[in-house]
């Protein structure tokens, strides 16, 4: 299951996407438009400012911007830097997690396929294609 963080993660760049060549859109707008706590908010942007996927200012005039055109950014990006692992089970989210039954289990190709699945169809889609998209249904 995805998190609220990568649920506000994605709301955020997909905000930021909305209103690319506008400049630096400061943090307080960007939280009533998305109606997202901005102390909430502080914590989701550092991730995405620490992993270069935006770029912020400080004082006046400042805010936050995407650091790459729309259609650089793949949803499947996004949700890895917030959520980390998207894998449907534990077994296949790293050697870690190594599985003594890995060589038996009768479920794991399932498992990998579902996996193969997920990721192909979050890395298919890209900020751009969110934000071409008609608008959401009320």
């Amino acid at each position: 299951m995805i998190s609220t963080r990568g649920r506000y993660a994605l709301r955020v760049m997909v905000d930021l996407a909305e209103h690319t060549g506008e400049g630096f859109v400061p943090l307080k707008e960007i939280a009533e438009r998305q109606e997202i706590s901005e102390k909430y908010l502080e914590s989701i942007i550092a991730i995405l400012s620490r992993n270069q996927y935006l770029i912020g200012m400080r004082g006046k005039g400042g805010g936050y911007k995407l650091a790459r055109a729309p259609e650089e950014y793949t949803i499947g990006s996004i949700l890895q830097e917030t959520e980390g692992n998207l894998a449907p089970v534990a077994c296949l989210s790293g050697n870690q997690n190594e599985c003594s039954r890995k060589e038996t289990c009768r479920t794991l190709p399932m498992w990998e396929k579902l996996d193969t699945l997920v990721h192909d169809f979050f890395e298919g889609i890209t900020l751009k294609d969110l934000i071409q998209q008609q608008e959401p249904q009320k």
